[in-house]
């Protein structure tokens, strides 16, 4: 016996946006087909010069990237839908932080996000369902030195 669903796409996404959302589709499907260090060190080169998104700007470019694919609006689609919304975030200047990890209640599962201003980005468990593994945040200069290699670290 199967369950019914349905899919929430979201709409009022303008033509401009929806346009963007397509054209980062590419690389945020060829992304997801990578190894979780590739994508790590792909994401830590394109986030270089760009600003922290907020909260808005990330929603914004999950919702374009939702409203354009189907299989990113869908429940396996978190991989590329976290990569796609990154990469259109970027397009304008901003970065969220990109988030892999694992459901921390059985049943395990994997699952990829985006947070922006400390909190996960249209998801719809609560903030700490989730653990994280792998993060790419916005990228900082303190001091005059750069983060360590490998994203902002696991924990939350």
């Amino acid at each position: 016996m199967t369950t019914p669903s349905a899919l929430e796409i979201p709409v009022g996404v303008p033509f401009s946006r929806r346009l963007a959302a397509r054209l980062v589709l590419v690389p945020a499907v060829l992304l997801s087909l990578l190894p979780p260090r590739r994508i790590r060190a792909v994401l830590e080169v394109v986030r270089r010069g760009a600003r922290p998104a907020t909260a808005a700007r990330a929603r914004a470019a999950r919702d374009a990237v939702c409203a354009v694919s189907l299989r990113c609006a869908g429940p396996r689609g978190c991989l590329p839908r976290s990569l796609g919304a990154a990469l259109l975030c970027r397009l304008s200047g901003t970065w969220p932080t990109w988030c892999t990890g694992v459901s921390v209640v059985p049943p395990f599962t994997a699952h990829a996000w985006i947070e922006a201003e400390g909190r996960p980005v249209g998801e719809p468990m609560p903030d700490d369902y989730f653990a994280r593994l792998l993060a790419v945040g916005p990228a900082t200069v303190t001091g005059g030195r750069r983060p360590p290699p490998g994203g902002d670290g696991p924990g939350r």
